[in-house]
C-alpha cells in the first residue's frame, strides 16, 4: 500500500485564494532606503565608528593636513589607553584651538555642517584634537635625556615616527605656557589622565604647555587613514612603545575601565533589524526591476 504524503496537495491559502504580494513601487522605496540609510549612518558615528578630519600638521607626517581616519568610540569602555595609540579627545579649558577657520552663516552651509555632524563626516569642533598618548596615570614624562630624546619614567623613548625637521628645538629653554621647545621639566601625570603630544613637535600645542587630559575626555582611537586614497594605512602602535608597555605595564588601578552603556548595546541590537529591512527593501527593488524586464 502506498503511503500518502499529508502535505500531497495542499497549497497555501494565499495562492489558493489568488492573493498576489504587491510590489512596492520604486518611488517609495527609494525614499525608504535612505532613511535607513541615514538611520544606520548616525548610529554608527555616534555608538562605533567616526570619521576626523584633521585640520592642521600637529601630527605630521604619521597624519597629513585633510585626512581622514576612522575613530573607534567604543574600544575604551571595554579597555584603558595604551602609551603610543594615537587618540582623538576633548580638550580642557587650558586648551586652545590649533585651527580656527572662518564659517558661513548661510542656511545651506548650516544645514550641511548639521547633517555631515550626525553622520560624521564633518570637520572637528575646535575642542577636538588628536594626539599620541606618551604618559598614563602615575607616569613621570620629561625630556630631554643625552640624545634628546623624551623619557617616560627615566626610560629613554626613540621615537622614530618623528621626522627629524619636525622636532622642537633642542637648544632653546623651556618657556611656561609655550611648546616651542623640546625641553620640559618632568611631569607626573595625575590619576585618571594622559599626557599626550603632537608627532610634529615644532607646532603641536599639546601636554607640553597645555596640562594632561581626562582620560574621560577620550573620544576614541584612530585607527586608519581612510582619506586620501594614496594615504590608506593602518595607525598601529609603534614597535618602541609597544616593548616599553611589555616592560613597564601601567599601573592595572590607575584609571578603572567604565562598565559599557546600554546605549551601544541597544544600537548593535537595532542593527540587524535595519540591516534587514535593507536587505528586504533592495531585493523588493530587485524583484521589481526584473518583473519590469520580463513585462518589457
Amino acid at each position: 500500500m502506498r503511503s500518502v504524503d499529508p502535505m500531497e496537495g495542499y497549497r497555501p491559502a494565499r495562492r489558493r485564494r489568488g492573493i498576489v504580494r504587491k510590489e512596492m513601487p520604486l518611488w517609495q522605496e527609494l525614499p525608504l532606503l535612505l532613511v535607513v540609510a541615514f538611520c544606520l549612518a548616525v548610529l554608527i558615528r555616534t555608538f562605533l565608528v567616526q570619521a576626523f578630519y584633521i585640520p592642521s600638521g600637529s601630527m605630521q607626517s604619521t597624519l597629513e593636513i585633510k585626512d581622514r581616519v576612522l575613530v573607534n568610540k567604543v574600544v575604551y569602555d571595554m579597555r584603558d589607553p595604551l602609551r603610543g595609540e594615537i587618540v582623538v579627545f576633548r580638550g580642557t579649558e587650558n586648551w586652545v584651538p590649533e585651527v580656527t577657520e572662518p564659517v558661513s552663516d548661510a542656511f545651506l552651509a548650516k544645514l550641511g555642517r548639521t547633517i555631515g555632524d550626525l553622520v560624521g563626516v564633518s570637520r572637528p569642533g575646535e575642542k577636538d584634537f588628536i594626539k599620541r598618548v606618551i604618559g598614563l596615570p602615575g607616569d613621570k614624562v620629561a625630556c630631554c635625556d643625552e640624545k634628546g630624546r623624551i623619557t617616560v619614567n627615566g626610560v629613554g623613548i626613540d621615537e622614530e615616527y618623528i621626522d627629524e625637521g619636525f622636532n622642537s628645538d633642542l637648544s632653546q629653554p623651556p618657556i611656561p605656557g609655550q611648546c616651542t621647545s623640546r625641553r620640559f621639566t618632568e611631569v607626573t601625570v595625575p590619576p585618571g589622565q594622559m599626557f599626550v603630544m603632537g608627532d610634529h613637535r615644532e607646532v603641536s600645542q599639546d601636554a607640553r604647555c597645555q596640562g594632561p587630559v581626562p582620560i574621560d575626555n577620550i573620544i576614541g582611537r584612530a585607527f586608519v587613514v581612510v582619506w586620501p586614497s594614496e594615504h590608506f594605512t593602518g595607525l598601529d602602535i609603534p614597535d618602541v612603545w609597544q616593548q616599553f608597555g611589555e616592560q613597564y605595564p601601567a599601573a592595572a588601578s590607575a584609571h578603572p575601565v567604565k562598565a559599557r552603556e546600554s546605549a551601544p548595546i541597544v544600537a548593535v541590537d537595532l542593527f540587524p533589524l535595519l540591516f534587514g529591512v535593507v536587505l528586504s527593501a533592495r531585493s523588493g527593488m530587485s524583484f521589481a526591476t526584473r518583473r519590469r524586464r520580463l513585462r518589457a
